[in-house]
C-alpha cells in the first residue's frame, strides 16, 4: 500500500469514526413531544442529516405522502419506525389523530416524498394547528429542490419568489405569469415535464427573453442543469422534452424600461421584411420584453394602417 492509500484508508476512517459518534450523540439527545418537520434528500440517498436520521428511527410515527416511497428511504438506514399516510386526500382525516398523538406527548415525525416538507404540499395546514393548540413544533432542515436550483443557477439570489407549480391550462398559466413578471426578483417554478416545453413558450410570450435555468433530476444520477435564453430552453424543450423532476429559474425584469416608441421603431423597421410573428420574435431577443406586448403593438400599427385605406 503506497503511502498516498494509506492516508486515504485513514481519512474514511476518521470520518467513519466522527459520523458514527455524531450520530450516536443525536440518537441519545432527548426528544421531546412534539411534531417534527424533517426534509429528506431530493433523489440522493446520502443527502439526509444525521439529526434527521436519528429522530425519523425515535419518532412514535412517520407521516409521508406515499408509504411506497418513503420506505425506500427507511429500509436503506434500517428504521422501522411505523409508517403512515399524510397526503392531500387523507390529510382532513388524519389531521385529528396526528393532533391527538401530540395531545398525548407522542413525538411525530412529517416528512414529504422528497424534500422539505410543507413546500408544495398540505402539510402546512398539520402546522399551523398544531401551533394553535400549543403544541411543540420543530424543524429539521435539509434538502429543497428550489433552494437546490437556486444555488447552482447562476441568477441571483438576493431576491428570489418561490411560486411553485404554475396553473396547467394555458389561458391560467399566461394569466399567472403575468402576475409574476412585475416581481424584482428571480422566480422559482416546480414543473412537470409533461408540461414544461408549453411552459417555456408561455414564459417566452409573457417575460419577454429573460435569462433562465431548467435543473432536471437535481441530485440523482441523470441531473442536467440547462442554461440560456427563454427562448432557447423552450426550443430545447420541444426537441428534447425532459424527464423526470423539474426546477425552473428565471431571471427578474431588470432595470431596462423600454417604451412602446422604441418598440414600435424597430416593429416600423423589422416589419418591412418580416411577419409580425417573426418580427415580434427577433424585437422581444434584442430588447429583451415580451412577445405578446411587441405583438400587441403590432396589431395596432396595422390596424391603424388598414383603417388608413
Amino acid at each position: 500500500m503506497t503511502c498516498d492509500q494509506t492516508d486515504q484508508s485513514e481519512v474514511r476512517q476518521a470520518l467513519i469514526d466522527a459520523t458514527k459518534a455524531a450520530l450516536g450523540e443525536a440518537v441519545n439527545t432527548r426528544l421531546e413531544g412534539g411534531l417534527y418537520v424533517v426534509a429528506t434528500p431530493i433523489g440522493n440517498l446520502g443527502d439526509i442529516t444525521i439529526r434527521a436520521l436519528a429522530t425519523l428511527a425515535r419518532a412514535d410515527a412517520i407521516y409521508c405522502e406515499d408509504t411506497r416511497h418513503s420506505r425506500k428511504l427507511l429500509s436503506r438506514y434500517r428504521i422501522d419506525t411505523p409508517l403512515r399516510v399524510y397526503e392531500e386526500h387523507s390529510a382532513g382525516r388524519e389531521r385529528p389523530r396526528v393532533l391527538a398523538a401530540l395531545g398525548r406527548g407522542d413525538v411525530v415525525a412529517l416528512i414529504s416524498d422528497a424534500g422539505t416538507p410543507l413546500i408544495s404540499d398540505p402539510g402546512y395546514k398539520l402546522v399551523r394547528d398544531a401551533v394553535a393548540e400549543g403544541h411543540h413544533v420543530v424543524a429539521l432542515p435539509g434538502a429543497c429542490a428550489a433552494i437546490a436550483g437556486l444555488s447552482v443557477s447562476g441568477l441571483a439570489t438576493d431576491s428570489f419568489y418561490f411560486a411553485g407549480f404554475l396553473p396547467s391550462k394555458t389561458v391560467g398559466r399566461r394569466s399567472r405569469l403575468e402576475e409574476l413578471g412585475r416581481i424584482e426578483a428571480t422566480l422559482v417554478f416546480y414543473e412537470s415535464p409533461n408540461r414544461i416545453a408549453a411552459m417555456l413558450e408561455d414564459a417566452v410570450d409573457v417575460l419577454g427573453v429573460r435569462q433562465a435555468v431548467v435543473g432536471r433530476e437535481l441530485t440523482k444520477l441523470y441531473e442536467e442543469i440547462v442554461r440560456g435564453p427563454l427562448d432557447e430552453l423552450a426550443e430545447w424543450a420541444n426537441q428534447t422534452p425532459p424527464r423526470g423532476e423539474v426546477v425552473v429559474l428565471i431571471d427578474g425584469p431588470g432595470t431596462t424600461d423600454v417604451s412602446d416608441e422604441e418598440i414600435v421603431v424597430a416593429l416600423q423597421r423589422t416589419l418591412a421584411n418580416n411577419s409580425l410573428k417573426d418580427a415580434a420574435r427577433e424585437i422581444a431577443a434584442s430588447l429583451k420584453v415580451s412577445r405578446r406586448r411587441i405583438y400587441e403593438l403590432g396589431l395596432a400599427i396595422r390596424d391603424g394602417r388598414d383603417g388608413g385605406k
